[in-house]
């Protein structure tokens, strides 16, 4: 008798779903290959983070509700964005009083949610995928991804396995592009400055195409590349390991 497959329900988020809903598409293809059976929950919502960000715990609060409800029923959470994940998994138990039933179903929620990447290479133990990618390309490790969840080594593990794909290093790969959510808004001359420093790193190491695991981040740079008129590509890692680049690059504010 067949094992019953994994049962996972993707956290589309904002971005990806407003923006770019071919990284939904990818992410559910490489859940699938993975053996999952994945469904998207329709009264999923905003994971709460630029409330949260601003300081507004009180609808922050009775977004992570719906959240939780929306999600109760799945074996994992997963989601394509370190930034949305770190949220729900790090930040949720915080927003309700200790020994309360919000935060027991926020902890119990936390416990099952993973980063798309993540997912994939340490619960679901993926050690390649079958996809092409004929190019060289750099990755930026998005802060929330890397500080929050530790997510480092996974995607150059699978990035690796990809036929075509050579891997140049980024310098200061570890260091933000400037975009954190709403501190772009707040403190945009500063935020400016940091993505100059990074897309000058990206044009210097030689790569045709830039990866992250955060669109956020994704469309800070790209804009900035755009303006700086370099051809660079860039795309999210999900799109590069499932195989699908039938869309174009992502091509960021202009």
């Amino acid at each position: 008798m067949l094992s019953p497959k994994v049962r996972v329900g993707l956290f589309v988020t904002c971005l990806v779903d407003l923006i770019r809903p071919s990284v939904g598409f990818a992410a559910v293809k490489l859940l699938e290959d993975a053996g999952c059976a994945v469904e998207v929950p329709d009264a999923q919502t905003c994971c709460g983070q630029p409330a949260y960000n601003s300081g507004d715990r009180q609808d922050t609060a009775a977004i992570a509700r719906k959240v939780i409800a929306a999600f109760r029923s799945f074996d994992y959470v997963v989601v394509p964005s370190g930034s949305c994940a770190g949220m729900i998994k790090l930040h949720y138990p915080e927003l309700f009083a200790e020994n309360s039933a919000d935060r027991a179903a926020a902890i119990e929620m936390a416990d099952r949610t993973y980063e798309l990447i993540s997912f994939l290479v340490d619960v679901m133990k993926i050690e390649n995928v079958s996809a092409d990618y004929e190019g060289t390309i750099t990755y930026h490790d998005s802060c929330s991804g890397l500080r929050e969840l530790g997510i480092r080594d996974q995607p150059r593990a699978l990035l690796n396995t990809v036929r075509g794909l050579s891997i140049n290093e980024l310098a200061d790969a570890d260091v933000c592009c400037g975009f954190g959510g709403t501190f772009c808004v707040k403190y945009p001359d500063i935020s400016n400055k940091m993505v100059e420093k990074k897309i000058a790193n990206v044009v210097n190491s030689g790569a045709d195409t830039l990866l992250a695991g955060d669109l956020g981040c994704l469309m800070n740079m790209a804009g900035k590349l755009k303006r700086a008129g370099s051809r660079i590509k860039v795309r999210h890692i999900a799109e590069i390991l499932a195989g699908d680049i039938s869309e174009p690059p992502i091509a960021g504010a202009k």
